[in-house]
């Protein structure tokens, strides 16, 4: 690969919902890369062994693809600089840390998960920032031959400078200096064999040779190890950009959140957002075409684009859901009749979609035109609670104890991947244990939460047409609903009088 080519990268971990961060950053990384006439690479994180999976992979490429963003190596079309999952790289970063240990620039740490918790909890009381504490940095070779000879368990850590600091330039922000006392010895290999983020990131990006790291600001704190470790292996740095957070449309402007609004871009999807609006709207956060217009499609956007300084505000861009619909509105507005009815067809008004509610209303309609009626919240977005909105509290209940419930309820269901009735119903009930209020309660809930009406047809067959990112969505503006009503106690009832 020619030397100054431009080769950048995103790197998703497959624990959750396709993120709109996620999307975010690829657009600006496949812009750039498209710009300048590079590669765009796609590689996959799938080293946390226990909240990885395939299912969450694969959501995240079809999203992806859904946007029209297409990477020129990855997992599933290959490449020269496979493979493009860390957790079938397994044996290269054991080869690197292997290396940074003889080369005395990392140390084996036998200290078990219950020293390293005391420790955080003695820095706690303390107040004093987290961080390792070096008790394994200086192991003679003897001690430590006779911790591997027992098969004790340990870690890999790299050794960090303990005076100076980290100057590096950022593309966007110029020059950044950081201590190197604020960065404690990072594990870099896990017990069980496989690297954190820091050593798999950076031998990655050196193999795959990344000429331009663009990603979000949240990773400038780790960039001293990073640079630590690129010294350690003689290598030379890629360039650095780090993008500015997607920020909530709140008073304080806090980081984009599923608390505050939908992260998951299957929920956009479904909702009828059109993917060259959502890549139009992602491209404004941050970065302007010029003069006052703001429609323009990825073409034109990668015709100017680029990543200069000054080329993109780091001020935090607002993530307004009320300016997405707009600009969607202008890409409906672009269709034709015909373009118009058959996006609808395929979005919901399809045979598939209504087979599935048939069997949940067809014992309750004596005419074709009660359907639409008892059907309606199938088709709608965020639900107007009203009156019925009262009804979500229940009796001896505080709303705004009802409110955590909710919270609690929609924790545990973005955890659940098949949204199935017999998936579905054992979590809910497993809550209900949890937290000691009875199904009868909890079920009314959701029900209200989910459908806007007290009776509606049966709950987890409607949770599972209503879909498992609307579902979630409703739940949790449900929970701000019910944190907005006036604090009252919870109603005691009376004891009953004499009778006479």
């Amino acid at each position: 690969m020619a030397a100054d080519r431009v080769r950048v990268r995103i790197a998703p971990s497959p624990t959750g919902d396709p993120h709109v961060g996620t999307a975010y950053v690829a657009l600006f990384n496949y812009a750039f890369a498209k710009h300048h006439g590079g590669d765009f690479v796609l590689r996959i994180e799938d080293t946390d062994r226990a909240r990885s999976s395939r299912a969450s992979e694969e959501a995240i490429l079809r999203s992806l693809r859904w946007l029209g963003l297409r990477w020129d190596e990855g997992p599933d079309v290959g490449g020269p600089c496979g493979p493009y999952r860390q957790s079938e790289r397994a044996a290269i970063y054991r080869e690197h840390a292997e290396l940074l240990l003889e080369r005395g620039h990392a140390y084996r740490c036998f200290c078990s998960a219950e020293r390293l918790e005391r420790l955080r909890e003695r820095q706690r009381a303390a107040k004093t920032p987290p961080g390792y504490d070096g008790q394994c940095r200086e192991l003679s070779a003897d001690e430590v031959a006779v911790q591997l000879a027992a098969g004790a368990a340990h870690t890999v850590r790299l050794k960090m400078p303990r005076t100076g600091e980290a100057v590096f330039d950022d593309q966007l922000r110029g020059t950044i200096r950081m201590p190197f006392a604020h960065s404690d010895d990072q594990v870099l290999l896990k017990s069980d064999g496989l690297p954190t983020y820091h050593l798999a990131n950076v031998v990655d990006d050196h193999l795959m040779a990344i000429s331009h790291v663009v990603r979000a600001e949240e990773w400038i704190p780790s960039v001293p190890k990073h640079l630590r470790l690129y010294e350690a292996f003689g290598w030379q740095p890629p360039r650095m950009v780090h993008l500015p957070l997607l920020r909530n449309n709140d008073k304080n402007k806090s980081k984009i959140s599923k608390r505050r609004n939908p992260v998951s871009l299957d929920y956009y999807r479904e909702a009828g957002i059109l993917p060259q609006a959502m890549l139009n709207f992602l491209a404004l956060m941050g970065w302007s075409f010029g003069g006052d217009q703001e429609k323009f499609t990825l073409e034109q956007m990668i015709e100017r684009f680029d990543l200069a300084p000054g080329s993109v505000g780091l001020g935090g861009p607002v993530f307004d859901l009320e300016k997405l619909s707009w600009l969607n509105g202008l890409y409906l507005r672009d269709l034709s009749d015909e373009q118009l009815v058959d996006q609808l067809i395929a979005w919901r008004l399809n045979r598939d979609y209504f087979l599935r509610l048939a069997p949940l209303v067809r014992e309750r309609i004596r005419r074709f035109d009660e359907f639409v009626p008892l059907t309606e919240f199938f088709f709608s977005g965020d639900l107007e609670l009203g009156a019925v909105g009262q009804q979500l509290v229940p009796k001896k209940r505080s709303a705004r104890d009802t409110a955590a419930v909710v919270d609690a309820l929609t924790d545990e269901l973005d955890g659940v991947r098949d949204w199935l009735p017999e998936a579905l119903e054992p979590v809910l009930r497993a809550c209900c244990e949890r937290l000691q209020w009875t199904s009868r309660e909890v079920f009314m809930i959701v029900r209200i939460a989910v459908s806007g009406r007290a009776a509606s047809p049966p709950l987890f067959d409607t949770m599972v047409a209503v879909g498992r990112d609307l579902c979630r969505r409703r739940l949790r503006q449900a929970a701000l609903w019910l944190r907005a009503q006036p604090h009252t106690e919870p109603a005691v009832a009376a004891a009953p009088g004499p009778k006479g």
